[in-house]
């Protein structure tokens, strides 16, 4: 159960100086990598980091298709938003959808060979600003710290949603 938040008139357990500086550091990569990378994938293949996850994610499932319901929840995205993406990724030829053959009352999004085709191209570039800005600067302890904490992280993050 997540701790609640504190009763007004407790006092809040502020940061340590030690703290907060790791705060800040963690804060500023949070919002600075997802930046570098769209930016590489925007300049290299036209894709939005949102819609490469999107096109890897389906890539990996079987047949390249899956309910959109799930492709959402991979996403990390609402249905609405995910929804225009897309649309957008339609008009590109990269996707398209069809209602579930087993249940129509759901949508399936299915990679198109020239989505996978794009895809595949657009990796080499991405893996290696993937590399470039995190496995090249972290050593192998580095490196299982970061998946122990991230891994920590995102199940906190769960509990609270």
């Amino acid at each position: 159960m997540p701790e609640q938040p504190p009763h007004p008139n407790e006092e809040p357990r502020w940061l340590t100086p030690a703290e907060l500086e790791t705060w800040q550091r963690f804060s500023l990569m949070l919002h600075k990598l997802p930046t570098a990378l769209e930016a590489q994938l925007q300049q290299d293949s036209g894709l939005r980091y949102a819609e490469y996850y999107v096109l890897a994610g389906l890539s990996d499932q079987p047949e390249h298709r899956m309910r959109m319901s799930e492709l959402a929840i991979l996403a990390n995205s609402e249905q609405s938003r995910l929804s225009h993406m897309m649309s957008r990724l339609e008009r590109r030829g990269f996707v398209r959808r069809e209602p579930d053959p087993t249940n129509g009352r759901y949508t399936h999004a299915i990679l198109t060979d020239a989505g996978l085709a794009h895809l595949v191209e657009a990796a080499p570039g991405h893996v290696a600003r993937v590399r470039a800005l995190v496995y090249d600067v972290l050593d192998p302890a580095e490196l299982d710290s970061l998946r122990s904490a991230a891994e920590k992280i995102s199940e906190s993050i769960d509990r609270w949603e």
